[in-house]
């Protein structure tokens, strides 16, 4: 996964009978972390991130590859998911028993799934036109070119283009729709057709100490996929992850693993003995700054996965889930800390802190400014980074809004009508 450091990361296991250190600091696979934002003050931290987001979505964790060249953070992520072959003659992979292996032909099974694995890389503006690029991992779901991967190894993205293997070139992909809250993307790429396509397990059937590969587009190099292989050593893991533009995630249900993962590994598919897919790779735990490799890793179950393509597919929008292009309001922020608000000079004590405002957004026509708070949407409270997102994103653009906002001079309130974001779509 990505050196993304999303902050500290506590993780709790819902399982009683489970017994296990907490792993240090999960972060995105998503990629090197760029010089940060602006701070506020010496004691107020900005980790890295991945794909700079133009507005927050709640929720991210692994896979895109920074350049320096984005100089303002934004959030990274790690995701998961998959879709169930319908029978494709091109699908790749056999059935799975869901018991755990004795030995694995590692290379054996990579062969198998990487076929289906393809690169991604992004093209972000920042806030100030800056450009950066990310990289990231993700996998064919079906062979007219359907992908899945993690939302924020898309997010905030102008331009998407997808690498395949066996195929010469570059495709440009749009989004189909995503869960920002579950870290989830569903893309198309355009132009192709006859592709092979993953398989799935079922994940249900998982079990402590089965062998399992994960493949990826470590350090987004491109290429050939890298393959590693571990164990699963706790399921349904719940953990929070912190930091980056967009504060912290609530993430549960994640299979644990003990595969070295790297940045860029994020969307990549975690494989059982027999090359079924039994999740993506969403997140990475890591002991210090400057590990690049992580030997604790988590990824979404397929089964999870599944629902939520289903209603990606399905056109269903829901508090989470957005279809085509969201509402686009135009600021990155990150959950106001109580010790921050009074070395502003706010009358807040949450909210969701501005990091940054893109020129000729809603809210800079607003007169909403870095350093200030949006506390209200609408009239309701927002507390969080990821209650903002949540409350932008169930509005489509051309829709208005109310936004409520404290600075240094007090608080304020104006109505916008919202735009589509920049992400491509």
């Amino acid at each position: 996964m990505p050196e993304l450091d999303n902050g500290e990361m506590n993780e709790h296991p819902t399982e009683p009978h489970q017994s296990l250190p907490d792993p240090p600091e999960p972060a995105p696979t998503s990629g090197w972390p760029p010089p940060p934002p602006p701070t506020l003050s010496p004691s107020q931290p900005y980790p890295p991130a991945s794909p700079p987001p133009a507005a927050r979505r709640p929720s991210r964790i692994v896979a895109a590859i920074l350049a320096a060249l984005l100089l303002l953070g934004a959030g990274a992520g790690l995701g998961w998911g998959l879709t169930r072959d319908q029978g494709s003659s091109t699908a790749i992979g056999g059935s799975s028993n869901g018991q755990a292996a004795t030995s694995l032909d590692v290379q054996a099974i990579a062969d198998r799934v990487e076929p289906a694995v393809v690169d991604i890389n992004t093209e972000i503006q920042g806030p100030f036109g800056q450009i950066g690029r990310g990289a990231g991992t993700g996998m064919l779901v079906t062979s007219s070119g359907e992908v899945l991967t993690n939302n924020h190894v898309i997010q905030g993205a102008t331009k998407i283009e997808v690498s395949i293997t066996g195929r010469s070139g570059t495709y440009e992909a749009s989004v189909v729709g995503v869960d920002f809250r579950d870290d989830v993307a569903l893309l198309q790429v355009q132009g192709v057709s006859g592709l092979p396509t993953v398989r799935l397990a079922d994940s249900s059937d998982l079990v402590l100490g089965q062998e399992v590969v994960a493949i990826g587009n470590a350090l987004g190099q491109g290429g050939s996929p890298s393959v590693t292989e571990g164990t699963v050593s706790a399921l349904d893991r719940s953990i929070t992850v912190g930091g980056g533009m967009g504060g912290s995630e609530q993430l549960s249900g994640l299979i644990q693993m003990d595969a070295p993962i790297q940045p860029g590994d994020s969307g990549g598919p975690l494989v059982d003995s027999s090359a079924r897919v039994v999740g993506m790779i969403t997140a990475a735990a890591r002991s210090n700054f400057g590990q690049s490799a992580s030997s604790i890793g988590f990824a979404i179950p397929s089964n999870d996965a599944l629902g939520i393509l289903g209603q990606i597919r399905s056109g269903n929008e829901t508090g989470s889930i957005v279809i085509g292009p969201p509402g686009f309001l135009g600021v990155a922020t990150d959950d106001l800390e109580s010790e921050t608000a009074p070395r502003l000079g706010l009358n807040a004590t949450s909210g969701a802190l501005v990091l940054s405002v893109r020129p000729g957004s809603p809210a800079a026509s607003a007169g909403i400014t870095p350093r200030s708070v949006i506390t209200a949407i609408d009239g309701q409270r927002v507390s969080s980074a990821d209650a903002l997102g949540t409350a932008i994103y169930r509005h489509d653009p051309g829709e208005q809004i109310r936004v409520t906002w404290v600075d240094r001079s007090g608080t304020h309130s104006a109505t916008v009508r919202l735009i589509t974001s920049p992400i491509a779509v």
